[in-house]
């Protein structure tokens, strides 16, 4: 096996959000087994610098950065201190996100809009920092990548999660429009969309008979796990540069 086979990433230069749990946690140290620089952003800090130095000790290379996506302040700053330490970036991933299912007819307008800021809001943020960087690399001749973490929440409506599924249909639309604008121009957007995914989201739940419920689909169908999806965000990156995966549902073999 040559270095490019065992290194598909190498020298490209990778933000990765949500990066602290689940599937932002998986993607980046996937990317930088590959041979991606990755900075890692969440707003848990421990976690991040954790996750830095089991990286760095598997031989890659991360960065720590804790980034807020919900504060453009943050975004900012982040984004300041990854060129500062890594340069341009070419691959931005947005993992972060947050489900927060209960009848409407609750009213917890405190869960609509921390879902609406972290899981649409968040990603224009940063997409909105790193579209200049992007756009250098393609200029230049390189891959540039542009990857969200929707849902098939997006398509599939399940009782009590309309919020959370309003925000991931939002977001796979988004990701078709920005594939009209950064197409043209040599920049992939890539919308993943998992199904059942053993990750930290379904112990954010507050609702007990919700959280049961999810409880029992686990049993009944099967996850997908964090690092399964990690291995799809990876290989749609890795293709050649003409070549953009555009949109990709995962879903484990028994979830219709």
């Amino acid at each position: 096996m040559n270095t490019a086979d065992a290194l598909p990433l190498a020298g490209r230069t990778a933000i990765v959000t949500g990066a602290a749990s689940g599937m932002g946690a998986a993607t980046a140290r996937l990317l930088a087994a590959r041979g991606a620089r990755v900075a890692l952003l969440a707003r848990r800090a421990e976690r991040l610098v954790d996750l830095a130095d089991e990286i760095e000790k598997d031989g890659g290379v991360a960065l720590a950065v804790p980034t807020d996506v919900t504060s453009t302040e943050s975004v900012a700053a982040a984004a300041a201190l990854i060129r500062d330490d890594f340069g341009p970036v070419d691959l931005v991933v947005n993992a972060a996100g947050t489900m927060l299912p209960n009848p409407i007819d609750d009213g917890r307008a405190d869960e609509w809009t921390r879902m609406i800021d972290t899981n649409v809001t968040g990603v224009l943020r940063l997409t909105k920092e790193f579209t200049p960087d992007l756009l250098a690399a393609a200029d230049a001749g390189r891959a540039a990548d542009l990857v969200n973490i929707s849902s098939i929440g997006a398509h599939v409506t399940f009782p009590n999660y309309a919020v959370y599924g309003a925000t991931k249909a939002a977001l796979t639309q988004l990701s078709a429009n920005l594939r009209t604008e950064f197409g043209p121009r040599n920049v992939r957007v890539t919308n993943i969309e998992p199904g059942l995914t053993d990750t930290e989201l379904g112990s954010h739940i507050d609702n007990a008979e919700l959280s049961g419920q999810l409880d029992q689909m686990f049993d009944l169908i099967g996850p997908l796990t964090a690092e399964e999806i990690a291995e799809v965000v990876a290989f749609a990156v890795a293709q050649p540069r003409h070549v953009n995966l555009r949109q990709i549902i995962v879903l484990p073999t028994r979830q219709a």
